[in-house]
């Protein structure tokens, strides 16, 4: 375990150990500087002895990986999980405006004034993009960091198109190629076998080159698809074979260049230098690791035989709820069950305007309404949030959420249902925000 040190202007310095951490704080010669991970500032001036250190990045939609290494020894290593939902929560967003805006007054739709800013990308894109730039700016802040590698892709598409592009960082050798094209097959066909009479039964994959029975052996990616040993056999081969004169239809990779023009703006920003996922898969199939984001990020900065630290996991927590009201449903008795049922389950069965489209009219089944339907509106930010550290009868506790306006807490405990304690009974320990440490 590592502390990280800050000399008094605030530049990183190179971590010390968690002993001469503590004495410098004992003899007031330093002050606390961060938690998340824990960093001590210098009230006095140091030499600035540093050493060079590169952060490797292996990027992710929803998952990344870091690792930050000298030549000696890993400093931090870890992985963040990215938020997630992003899509659903705006979407339920624009539903309460919509509500709102009609319950107002008749306002005429308008949808030809909106312009979007050179470089706009989705707001689910965008946040995702905005972790990775936190990630990388986080350990810039506690380390001095010189050098930035981040893997953009899982494989190159330029060399693909271009297989005589040069260069030096394409003159790996043949073995580079072979990783490159292969990995781009199998995520394309997202490692499962495309033969339609493929029982998914054997995990062990092949490329194979659709027009052979044409004598066409290319490398394109077009002419290549992903077969399992029991469907890639000599007797499919032959006329009359499975693969024979088998010429399906190969789908194309949209998803991962989507991805790829996001990363390529991460590069753009950090100033950071970029590599793929197949030159990094080969080097970790070398040093005998095992497949994860942290270990892919220690192969990327260069790691090879060095010292690896304790892990330090990141999760991505939100600021706010940005829905301030929220519909709860009525509760009816359901009168073929006796069971409690929700009004939306107990709809009326109208889907369209299309008469010939609607459903079975179920509201006839309602019987006694247990709760009325409600909208609450949220007029106050707690000051207690979901994910924060309190502390309750001597224990620390995770926050899950608050309720009866902010008159109870509910606390995560070991059986995974919530306990639910007043609020003047916790005591706040740590609100987390943001970029967080996983506890």
């Amino acid at each position: 375990m590592k502390v990280f040190v800050l000399n008094k202007h605030g530049k990183p310095l190179m971590p010390t150990t968690p002993r001469k951490a503590r004495l410098l704080l004992k003899q007031g010669k330093a002050k606390v500087a961060g938690r998340e991970p824990f960093a001590i500032q210098l009230l006095h001036g140091s030499s600035g002895y540093k050493q060079p250190v590169t952060l490797g990045i292996d990027g992710g939609y929803a998952t990344a990986g870091y690792s930050a290494l000298t030549e000696r020894e890993e400093l931090i290593g870890g992985q963040v999980h990215l938020l997630s939902g992003m899509s659903e929560r705006i979407t339920e967003r624009k539903m309460y405006r919509r509500q709102r805006r009609r319950r107002k007054r008749y306002r005429a739709p308008r949808f030809d004034n909106r312009r979007k800013s050179e470089g706009w990308l989705a707001p689910s894109v965008q946040h995702k993009l905005d972790a990775h730039l936190k990630l990388i700016a986080r350990v810039r802040s506690i380390l001095p960091v010189i050098r930035v590698i981040i893997e953009v892709a899982n494989f190159d598409i330029q060399q693909i198109k271009r297989p005589g592009i040069s260069g030096v960082e394409y003159q790996q050798g043949e073995q580079a190629g072979f990783w490159n094209l292969r990995e781009y097959i199998l995520h394309r066909d997202g490692h499962e076998c495309q033969s339609p009479e493929c029982s998914k039964k054997s995990v062990v994959l092949r490329i194979h080159h659709l027009g052979y029975w044409k004598k066409d052996y290319s490398d394109r990616p077009d002419n290549l698809i992903t077969l399992c040993i029991e469907c890639h056999t000599q007797s499919n081969h032959q006329p009359g074979g499975l693969l024979y004169g088998w010429e399906p239809t190969v789908k194309p990779f949209k998803a991962e260049t989507f991805m790829t023009t996001v990363r390529w703006r991460l590069i753009d920003a950090t100033g950071a230098e970029a590599t793929y996922g197949h030159l990094t898969k080969s080097k970790r199939i070398a040093l005998k690791l095992e497949k994860s984001h942290r270990n892919d990020a220690f192969v990327i900065a260069g790691g090879t035989d060095q010292t690896r630290a304790e892990v330090t996991d990141f999760e991505e927590i939100k600021n706010h709820a940005r829905a301030r009201s929220r519909f709860y449903d009525a509760i009816y008795v359901d009168t073929r069950t006796g069971e409690k049922a929700y009004g939306k389950d107990l709809h009326c069965g109208r889907t369209t305007r299309n008469r010939n489209l609607n459903g079975e009219n179920l509201r006839r089944y309602r019987g006694r309404k247990v709760r009325k339907g409600r909208v609450s509106i949220r007029r106050d930010d707690y000051p207690i949030r979901p994910r924060d550290i309190v502390l309750y009868d001597g224990e620390k506790h995770v926050v899950k959420g608050m309720c009866s306006y902010g008159k109870q807490v509910a606390l995560y405990v070991k059986d995974g249902k919530p306990w639910y304690v007043a609020t003047s009974k916790v005591v706040s320990l740590r609100k987390r925000r943001g970029l967080c440490v996983v506890v």
